[in-house]
């Protein structure tokens, strides 16, 4: 069984908005990956982007749900700190299209039913999930 899940999230668009993808990489407390995986969501902006990877990531937790045991905990290591903040509740979400991406994300948080922390961390410590969103794009704009 899963006890720790270190998640970490970032989406992007080439244009603002514009083409877009998600990248989640997935790890345990010993930083062994799990999953990883990009894939691309159409024409959005970046910080649309952003909530579709913690989608994402929070649909694979879900799907996985069996494998982790009833006290995993979950950290999501984001590198936008507009979204963070917004998910956790310091920042308003004031854009419509983000509040229906928070709703989402709120969805799938009670649906995982654990407690989930989040934690704005520096570009630089983001380049897994970042390389996921940029092979994403890479394929679909050849």
């Amino acid at each position: 069984m899963i006890n720790v899940l270190n998640i970490f999230t970032d989406g992007g668009a080439r244009g603002n908005p514009g083409p877009s993808a998600t990248g989640v990489y997935i790890a345990d407390e010993k930083n062994k990956k799990i999953a990883g995986f990009g894939k691309t969501t159409g024409i959005a902006t970046n910080n649309a982007a952003e909530y579709k990877a913690v989608i994402e990531a929070l649909d694979w937790v879900v799907e996985n749900k069996k494998s982790l045991s009833e006290s995993v905990k979950i950290n999501f290591f984001l590198d936008s700190k507009l979204v963070c903040s917004q998910i956790i509740g310091l920042f308003k979400v004031k854009n419509a299209g983000l509040k229906d991406l928070l709703l989402d994300v709120r969805d799938r948080e009670g649906q995982v039913n654990v407690p989930i922390y989040y934690k704005h961390i520096p570009r630089e410590q983001n380049v897994k999930a970042d390389a996921f969103v940029n092979e994403a794009l890479d394929r679909e704009l050849v």
